[in-house]
């Protein structure tokens, strides 16, 4: 399927819910065509849009010769080995092992790898030195539920050649499917995980072969009515890789590596590899129920290893550097080195909202949407991605062109000993925090840092009792449960209170009541307040939870009058702000 001739009935298809080249959560990629003259490389603050030139292939760069900041990269890659070699009093280790890779604009700009591939003997034993297998760049990973992603990718290549209707109800390709309150659900809700279906079976253990399982499928009913509530369910993508397969007359494997890696030259990847591979593998689980021992070279999904290895959900295996290359080629618009896998318009599709109706879940047509929980500051509108449950990630950030991938085993020996979201959290809010963002005025500007579970304030003399009005320019990039606050004090910061205000942008007005927050949309404002009458001190305050981030809040070219008087001129008395826990920053 290399080199595939998409079909002009298929991209009409896609734009059957009219959210492909307007509208959308995705307005960046609005132009269909690459768009180099807009954006900087190495910047936050200044969003790209449309798609890379499809000629863009991945090399070897630094981050400095990018533009790029190499000190949180350094700082997150020291993070990934922490969380491998814990150093506290009976602490676990969050993974076995870890390898990560960052790009930006085309270039690989840095690579990590840490711990051991296969350090246990069993669900607690540690093998003899000499027995363990040191991780390695290339080491293979267990993709888990990244998984879903080539599905995804195989279904939008069907719906191009013109074999699936995006809004056709899947009964409607297999009739068996067409029961249990079933009947309705269309593949775009399978795509969205907004069928109603429940989110998992025990096929492994209910069931006594392959095709009971895939029966098992057809015959669950639904948890919900169709399109009424988001829940991610396997058995969207086990059905999406079953249609597929029904479809074509080819397996899944095949239609995977046609239409994906042979193409994109992914060596590496794909579904039960050879067991001569075995020693570049990273192990998973020590699995006792069912009897399989340690699970290395092999699908750890006990489903996916109940059909065979080969499965919608679970079932590919890969590395951080084949990964990286599909990364690019989303950002390419669906194609790398001469091939093109996806149109455009799918890439989009893939990359869209689907799900505004349920806040907080949002999804295109496969590929997960601005999720912190794992984006950190990377994360916006059309921020993509994925995890998966043996520890992997992939997060493609769009706006600033750039990825991450962290593959990690972190059910070796054991599922049960925790999440390694921080890890995948560090690696993206390392590569956030190398972009810059760029003072608005004069060299400096005052930046809220990106500390877990602090108070950080920014504060200033008010010196006049009443007409006071406040002007200043603010970037915040925030996760939605931290409060970014404009306060005033009356008695020398004793008491507070909120200080509404307006921003306005190039292309719109925001309204706030003292609390701001501009998430995903990557651009300056200009502020202005009315200053309470007896007010003596200002304050910017952010205040942040226990985990996860953005990319944070700026504060800068900060200006107090009194009438037309000029009262403060923060440009020139940086000596009147007192800090605490804000810094003043050329980025």
């Amino acid at each position: 399927m290399a080199g595939r001739r998409r079909a002009t009935v298929a991209i009409a298809g896609l734009t059957a819910a009219g959210m492909l080249l307007t509208g959308g959560i995705a307005p960046a990629l609005a132009d269909s065509g690459p768009s180099d003259a807009q954006g900087r490389t190495g910047q936050f603050d200044t969003p790209f849009a449309g798609f890379m030139k499809g000629s863009t292939m991945l090399r070897h760069s630094t981050p400095e010769a990018l533009g790029l900041d190499p000190a949180p990269i350094e700082k997150a890659w020291a993070a990934i080995d922490g969380f491998a070699a814990p150093t506290a009093p009976g602490a676990k280790p969050m993974y076995a092992s870890a390898v990560g890779v960052m790009g930006h604009q085309g270039r690989i700009v840095s690579e990590h790898h840490t711990g051991d591939s296969l350090l246990y003997a069993d669900g607690t034993t540690k093998l003899p030195e000499a027995q363990r297998i040191a991780a390695q760049q290339d080491t293979i990973y267990d993709m888990a539920s990244v998984s879903k992603l080539f599905t995804s990718i195989v279904i939008m290549q069907l719906v191009e050649d013109g074999l699936v209707d995006l809004d056709a109800t899947y009964g409607s390709y297999l009739p068996e499917f067409a029961n249990g309150g079933k009947e309705t659900i269309t593949i775009r809700q399978m795509l969205t995980h907004t069928s109603g279906l429940v989110s998992w079976l025990p096929l492994w253990s209910a069931y006594p072969d392959k095709d009971a399982r895939i029966q098992a499928v057809m015959d669950v009913p639904v948890k919900n009515p169709p399109g009424t509530v988001y829940e991610y369910s396997d058995l969207n993508l086990i059905s999406l890789g079953v249609l597929a397969e029904r479809l074509t007359g080819k397996s899944l494997d095949v239609l995977v590596a046609e239409g994906i890696t042979a193409p994109l030259k992914m060596v590496d990847t794909g579904y039960n590899p050879d067991a001569s591979e075995k020693p570049r593998i990273a192990a998973t689980e020590y699995q006792t129920s069912p009897a399989r021992g340690m699970v290395w070279g092999s699908v750890h999904d006990e489903n996916a290893w109940s059909l065979g290895g080969v499965a919608g959900h679970a079932g590919i295996f890969s590395t951080a550097a084949d990964m990286a290359i599909l990364a690019q080629t989303m950002l390419n618009g669906g194609t790398y080195g001469g091939e093109r896998i996806l149109s455009e318009a799918s890439v989009r599709a893939m990359i869209t909202d689907e799900n505004t109706a349920f806040p907080g879940d949002s999804h295109g047509l496969g590929f997960e949407l601005n999720q912190l929980w794992y984006m950190g500051g990377l994360g916006a509108g059309s921020t993509a991605g994925h995890t998966g449950y043996t520890g992997t990630s992939l997060v493609i950030d769009f706006t600033s062109r750039s990825f991450v991938v962290l593959l990690t085993n972190r059910v070796h020996p054991s599922r049960s000993w925790g999440s390694n979201n921080p890890s995948r959290r560090a690696i993206a809010q390392g590569l956030a925090e190398a972009l810059a963002v760029s003072p608005r005025k004069g060299r400096t500007e005052w930046f809220s840092g990106t500390e877990d579970a602090s108070e950080h304030t920014l504060s200033v003399d008010v010196a006049a009792d009443s007409g006071v009005s406040l002007s200043f320019d603010v970037f915040a990039d925030l996760e939605s449960s931290d409060v970014f606050a404009l306060e005033a004090s009356p008695d020398g910061g004793s008491t507070w209170s909120l200080v509404p205000y307006t921003v306005r942008f190039s292309d719109r007005v925001v309204e706030t009541d003292g609390t701001f927050d501009n998430q995903g949309h990557r651009d300056w404002g200009r502020a202005t307040a009315t200053v309470p009458d007896g007010t003596d001190t200002l304050r910017w305050r952010l205040t942040t939870d226990a985990n996860t981030q953005g990319r944070g809040a700026f504060v800068d070219a900060v200006t107090l009058r009194e009438g037309r008087r000029v009262v403060l001129n923060g440009e020139a008395d940086a000596a009147a702000f007192t800090a605490d826990g804000f810094t003043e920053v050329t980025r």
